[in-house]
């Protein structure tokens, strides 16, 4: 199964429902990195996605989105191949 990294912060209802959804998908591990605890990791996400908001969803090398992302990947059939499992 492919990594998944998130960036995140402690109140952000789209990332708890991301989250509820890669669980479901069968994600045991997320590597979550906190923008609100270190503030650098914020430019560091702005850089690598050009975006500002959270979440930010990378699986393996591949920046996904945010939850509305992920939940329209999902809605196409690309999530679960993306992650590297099984229909």
């Amino acid at each position: 199964m492919n990594k998944v990294r998130m960036y995140t912060t402690a109140v952000c209802p789209y990332c708890i429902r991301a989250k509820a959804l890669l669980q479901k998908r069968g994600v045991a591990e997320i590597e979550e990195i906190r923008i609100d605890l270190d503030p650098g990791q914020r430019q560091h996400m702005m850089q690598a996605t050009g975006r500002r908001t959270v979440p930010q969803i990378f699986i393996g090398d591949t920046h996904v989105g945010g939850c509305d992302d992920l939940y329209a990947l999902d809605a196409r059939g690309g999530l679960v191949p993306l992650l590297g499992g099984a229909d």
